[in-house]
């Protein structure tokens, strides 16, 4: 049986769902997505219901984990999501997160991204995690580093060149 998802007073975490596409096909088409993160495509709901049963959906299947829905407490608005994903083109699982403009700049990147580092190195025991981010971001590359990752600089991952992160289970 699946160990329950973290919260913390501001934010939930739980499972996407068939119902979270008009979410996802939002997400997908934001600017700032497409530009740091990358084109998915997605531009219809049939396309967003699909990518989410290939990508989450699939994950949750084959691996127990994948991208969640972070959602904003006492409302249950969903504002983003948060979580670890099993990559072709990584060795281990990675860390990632995208939030909607509307929650950007509260802190809750960071506070989704500590729930999940604990649910990846507690209840899932994985031993370590990575993350990838393009060298511009910034704000993520700060993100990443206030959570204790430590960048092992620029490498090929897939057709990209990207800043791969790093992170050891404590203990």
């Amino acid at each position: 049986m699946p160990q329950p998802l973290p919260e913390s007073d501001r934010l939930r975490l739980r499972e996407l769902r068939a119902d979270d596409a008009g979410f996802l096909l939002e997400l997908l088409n934001d600017p700032d997505f497409i530009a740091n993160i990358g084109d998915r495509g997605v531009r219809t709901p049939e396309q967003a219901r699909a990518y989410l049963e290939a990508g989450a959906l699939a994950g949750y299947r084959e691996h127990g984990y994948s991208m969640w829905a972070v959602e904003a407490k006492p409302g249950g608005e969903v504002a983003g999501v948060c979580g670890v994903i099993r990559r072709d083109t990584l060795p281990e699982p990675d860390i990632g997160y995208a939030f909607l403009p509307a929650w950007r700049g509260r802190g809750l990147a960071g506070e989704a991204a500590q729930l999940v580092l604990a649910h990846a190195f507690g209840a899932l025991q994985l031993p370590r995690l990575l993350a990838i981010v393009n060298e511009t971001n910034l704000a993520s590359r700060r993100l990443l580093e206030s959570l204790g990752m430590r960048s092992l600089g620029l490498r090929q991952v897939g057709k990209d060149e990207l800043v791969v992160y790093s992170i050891e289970r404590p203990g």
